[in-house]
């Protein structure tokens, strides 16, 4: 019989985070579910580890790095489940993860997506995201992020999209939208998943219930310059692809308010030369954008006025405070270490 939830782990040389990650996944309390490891060409031994310490994991072997994307749809490929659930391998779910979302699902039964609320591995009590919200500027906001769990996220809500860190999709709402586009190969995969979601009539919901422990940026965070170009390249690629035109010239001045102020903030950090290539490297993927874009508007859903009710209205002011505290902090943090090697 097909089980209800397919979870998808993806790995590359994490066999370090694997015993926490599968061994969550065996303590869960909801049992109707698979489990299928992708190994994205690890070199680390994970796939050795995996069939040793945990036979009941399904394990797909890439012979390569195919990314957050190509990793993922490897494990869709095989995957049976009538919701599709993704987690990062850094992560620790609690036991009663997967209970709280199918019982999210089978209480929300028009939901195309389910976020699940990603606390920080090492402060249980601070919020990682519960899910996000998108600007009509185009720019993400991790919802909750950095604050401490409480009574306002303690109920179902409704959120543009799920992180795919920890986020559940149905089967049925994927056969129509698609999964993950292999073209971004890894950051802002989950942001262009829900924007194609939403244009099609699907919502997503917070599960409140379903926690996840999440160490944030373990595995990026080691190439910072890495991040920087996928996320500055991407944010603009699934611009283009998703959001009308009319929304487009009508939010352009947000736009232009993110573009140079991200354009300062990363300069001021030395890292100018990966969100110049960031933006360059936007031209070659130009044609197959439109091509797509083409493709989503023409099965759209809905109108622009509702799809803009979705989207947060972020004040360019309120954008510049946060760049400016951003560069605050990194000022204080580079004096801060200037002081204790002076010491």
């Amino acid at each position: 019989m097909r089980p209800k939830i397919s979870v998808i782990v993806l790995n590359w040389n994490g066999k370090h985070f694997l015993e926490v990650c599968l061994t969550a996944l065996r303590h869960q309390t909801f049992s109707d579910f698979e489990t299928i490891l992708v190994d994205n060409g690890s070199t680390d031994g994970s796939a050795e580890y995996t069939r040793e310490k945990f036979p009941e994991v399904r394990l797909v072997e890439l012979e390569k790095n195919k990314g957050f994307a190509g990793g993922n749809n490897a494990g869709y490929e095989t995957a049976s489940g009538e919701w599709i659930v993704l987690l990062n391998n850094d992560t620790e779910a609690d036991s009663r993860w997967l209970e709280e979302i199918h019982k999210t699902a089978e209480e929300n039964p028009r939901v195309g997506a389910i976020a699940s609320k990603m606390l920080y591995f090492d402060e249980r009590h601070r919020i990682d995201n519960c899910g996000f919200s998108l600007s009509r500027g185009g720019m993400t906001i991790d919802l909750g992020r950095g604050e401490s769990d409480g009574p306002e996220w303690s109920s179902v809500r409704k959120v543009f999209g799920a992180s795919a860190g920890a986020g559940a999709y149905k089967r049925e709402m994927l056969q129509e939208t698609g999964f993950l586009d292999e073209e971004l190969f890894i950051i802002y995969e989950d942001v262009d998943l829900a924007f194609r979601a939403r244009l099609y009539g699907y919502t997503c919901v917070l599960a409140p219930g379903a926690i996840v422990y999440h160490r944030y940026r373990k595995t990026l965070g080691k190439n910072p310059a890495l991040q920087v170009y996928f996320a500055q390249r991407n944010i603009e690629l699934v611009h283009i692809k998703n959001m009308p035109l009319g929304l487009i010239v009508r939010h352009a001045p947000q736009r232009f308010a993110y573009e140079l102020g991200a354009a300062l903030y990363f300069f001021k950090r030395g890292m100018g030369k990966a969100f110049l290539k960031a933006k360059m490297d936007v031209l070659p993927h130009l044609p197959s954008m439109l091509r797509k874009r083409r493709a989503i508007q023409s099965r759209r859903a809905i109108s622009n006025a509702s799809l803009r009710v979705m989207l947060t209205e972020v004040r360019v002011g309120s954008k510049w405070r946060k760049f400016c505290s951003a560069w605050q902090s990194d000022t204080d943090e580079a004096r801060h270490e200037r002081q204790l090697t002076e010491k």
